[in-house]
Formats: C-alpha cells, structure tokens, sequence
C-alpha cells in the first residue's frame, strides 16, 4: 500500500523555469498549482499554464486575478515599450514588476496557510535571469523566515519551506534538467512582448535568455518566433 504524497503548492506563470519546477515537485508532491492574472500585457502564459496544469493532472490548479496594472511602473503591466537586444544583467530592466514575486508568494502562504500546505515551490533563478531583486537566495530566506513568524499554523513544529530548485542553475542546465524530467517546452511561453497570435519577439530579455538555453543544451528550441 502506497503512502499518498505530501502536498505542495507551485507557482505556475506557463513558462520555462515553473514548468520544471512543477516536474521537479510532481516526484514528491501532490501539487497545487496557482497561477496570476495581474494586470501583464498578454493572456499567452496564462493559456500555457493552465494547459500544462491539465497535462500535468495536478490535484488543483487556480488562476488569482489581482491588478497590478493600476501601479504601473513596468513595461509588463504599463505602456512602456520592452526593451529589446540589450545587455542584460547590468541595470534591473524595466519588465520588472514593482514587488510581483512578494505579492505572488504571499497570495501563496494565504492559500498554504487554509489548505495545512507547508511546501511552495518557485522558479526563481539567480544566475541566468535580468537582475531582478526578488530572485535572490537572500530575498527568498528572508521571505521564508517572515511566513514562518507571521503565519498561525507555523506557530507549532511544522514550518513553511520556500523551495527554488532552479536558483543556482543556469537557463541550459534548467532545460537539460526539465528535459530529462520529460517537460515538452513546446507548451511554455516566455515573451514579454508576443504577436497578436503569440508569437514570441525573439528580441527581449526572456527571448534571449530563452534562446541561448536551448542553444547551449543542445537541445532544439520549440518556440515559434515571429
């Protein structure tokens, strides 16, 4: 008789890093999977996400509508153009997103919290990504360490682990992993700034990064370019 899986919550956008983490949680995990509606230029990564939650069979799968649009302030959720073919890494780009990953994992401990749910899971990465702040080890300790203190159900033995299997990797090493974990990127999407059609610009950071992952895993690159 199997023992049934302890239960996790991944945080799914529909793209590449949170796909693997899903593959990589589902070895484990029962998984509930929650993706954000917040206000970002296009549906296309909301689409592709809960098309994988569905090819994935997880327990739950729900999409959370919040608006940062009425913030601003970022080329994802305001009229700012995306930046394309710069140098990325030396300054924080303008598609960041005025506190999202705070505002997403604390939607996430909310939910952990009602559903006795001790385990997230986010695509984070600290080495091949765009200089944002709220990807680093120490923000994401720092996060962990405030749910443990703030939370009711965390008071007794039980805490809550913030788990960023993909923080020390680099894009190729990510779909290397999620490629012998049998992830099919052809469903994962990642442009900041698609067609009307969705397809992707190939030109902004996360088409770049994209890009050179496959190019350097050997692996070839499903995504359809405009």
């Amino acid at each position: 008789m199997s023992l049934s899986k302890s239960k996790c919550i991944v945080l799914l956008s529909g793209g590449l890093d949170s796909t693997t983490v899903l593959a990589i949680a589902k070895k484990e995990f029962e998984i509930y999977a929650l993706s954000f509606d917040y206000g970002q230029r296009h549906k296309f990564e909301l689409e592709s996400a809960e098309l994988i939650a569905k090819k994935n069979a997880v327990h739950t799968f729900k999409t959370i509508t919040i608006d940062l649009e009425q913030f601003g302030h970022s080329a994802l959720t305001s009229d700012i153009a995306v930046p394309k073919n710069q140098d990325i890494g030396n300054d924080i780009p303008v598609t960041y997103v005025p506190v999202r990953n705070t505002i997403f994992l604390s939607y996430a401990l909310a939910y952990a919290e009602v559903n006795d749910i001790y385990d997230i899971f986010i695509g984070v990465n600290a080495l091949d990504y765009s200089g944002y702040p709220d990807c680093r080890p120490e923000y994401i300790s720092a996060f962990q360490n405030m749910a443990n203190l703030g939370t009711k159900f965390t008071q007794g033995d039980q805490k809550i682990t913030i788990h960023t299997p993909l923080i020390d990797m680099t894009k190729s090493e990510i779909i290397l992993k999620g490629s012998q974990l049998g992830v099919s990127y052809k469903e994962t999407h990642s442009c900041y700034d698609p067609s009307s059609l969705g397809l992707a610009c190939g030109e902004c950071d996360a088409c770049i990064l994209r890009r050179k992952g496959f190019n350097m895993s050997n692996i070839p690159d499903p995504t359809l370019y405009q």
